[in-house]
């Protein structure tokens, strides 16, 4: 590695780190009170340091916001892949839904996904462009890539032909809608017991719009 190419990758490293420690600090305290300086030392970095790379707090806040919820959506990313990656004549497609429900959910339901919904519920008065930014790196992206999966089964003759965004869009809301009751609006861990039920209550339900009498 050069000197050059090793300096541009430390940097990128630190710049992670800070967007890292920022955002545990954020969720511990809210933007209003989380300060620069402890960032700084969470981070291992001196306070001048962390302004080099994020200039100000509010724009520390923004893109640790989505440093955060890239992270999160790529775990999301990976369960809606197994709509393909699983055969769904293995099991049923009922079979294949409640696997990556259930897998959604548990990426729902983890504690930087809670802290990421905590603060843009919160901060999306004073931030508005947060939900541009969290909604445009999150659920968009999930919901693209889930109906073009839909889409595959429907063109495969596993599910009746509908529009796949829609259909998308409805497996994700049998999904998450219960889960702010039941998390306690992000302030209760929810067993792993209660994600399967919902997840098979999900794909119950689904199949019941979508589904062929050959995918019960």
């Amino acid at each position: 590695m050069s000197g050059a190419s090793g300096a541009t990758r430390g940097r990128i490293d630190k710049r992670q780190a800070i967007l890292d420690a920022a955002f545990r600090v954020f969720a511990r305290e809210g933007f209003a009170k989380a300060c620069v300086q402890a960032i700084a030392t969470e981070a291992g970095v001196a306070k001048p340091t962390v302004y080099n790379h994020l200039t100000d707090k509010a724009t520390l806040f923004r893109h640790a916001m989505a440093a955060a919820t890239e992270a999160a959506t790529a775990e999301s990313l990976a369960a809606v892949e197994r709509l393909l990656d699983r055969d769904p004549a293995d099991g049923g497609v009922r079979a294949v839904l409640e696997d990556v429900g259930h897998r959604m959910l548990v990426c729902y339901c983890a504690e930087d996904s809670r802290a990421v919904r905590r603060l843009l519920y919160a901060e999306v008065g004073r931030f508005p462009d947060l939900l541009d930014i969290v909604l445009g790196r999150g659920p968009s992206r999930v919901g693209e890539i889930l109906a073009d999966r839909l889409a595959r089964l429907m063109l495969a003759g596993r599910l009746r032909t509908a529009d796949p965004a829609a259909a998308g869009e409805q497996f994700v809301a049998l999904l998450t809608g219960p889960m702010e009751a039941r998390s306690r609006f992000g302030t209760r861990q929810v067993p792993d017991d209660e994600l399967r039920a919902v997840a098979a209550a999900a794909a119950e339900t689904f199949l019941r719009a979508y589904g062929l009498a050959a995918t019960d």
